[in-house]
């Protein structure tokens, strides 16, 4: 037998118990946006300097597009991706080149010759730090696989006096 009390909590129990179910919902679509669309994303550390700033900033991360294309990288472009040294961080990093390309492996001489270069294999690219001096990227590790990338990041969104769209501005040499 159910008590007498419980048919009067019933209404509310349902309204909370649907509220929790749009909560949850909302939650995994969230998550389903933010893996497979686009997000928020904090960037901070050195390697990027000047373009991101060392203490932070809030980026907006654009992973559709890369999913659709992903043959469609532009050499200047800013990615994301898994690091090939700790699969558990996301980096950001520029492309500097494609499959196919001729890359000067440290243009810096820092961590290799200046006239040592390299070609990129199909399947990945060359990606580098804005600020060689502080940034680990292929001078350390090589092509890395385009399966790595997560997507591009379209913009700088905080602080708000910095507010940037990115684009592919990319100088390079054709051949």
């Amino acid at each position: 037998m159910i008590p007498s009390w419980l048919h009067l909590a019933e209404p509310a129990i349902k309204k909370v118990g649907l509220t929790c179910l749009h909560l949850i919902n909302f939650g995994f679509a969230f998550h389903l946006f933010k893996e497979n669309v686009a997000g928020l994303c904090f960037m901070a550390g050195p390697s990027m300097l000047p373009t991101l700033d060392n203490s932070g900033e809030l980026v907006l991360e654009s992973i559709l597009p890369h999913r659709l294309f992903p043959n469609q990288l532009g050499r200047g472009e800013l990615v994301t991706l898994t690091s090939p040294v700790d699969p558990s961080r996301i980096i950001c990093k520029r492309v500097i080149g494609l499959p196919g390309d001729v890359v000067c492996v440290d243009p810096t001489g820092l961590k290799a010759h200046s006239t040592e270069h390299v070609l990129v294999p199909k399947g990945h690219i060359w990606v580098a730090g804005d600020n060689a001096a502080w940034s680990k990227d292929s001078r350390d590790y090589g092509p890395v696989s385009m399966a790595l990338v997560r997507g591009r990041i379209a913009a700088r969104i905080y602080p708000l006096n910095r507010f940037t769209v990115f684009s592919k501005n990319a100088t390079y040499i054709e051949h």
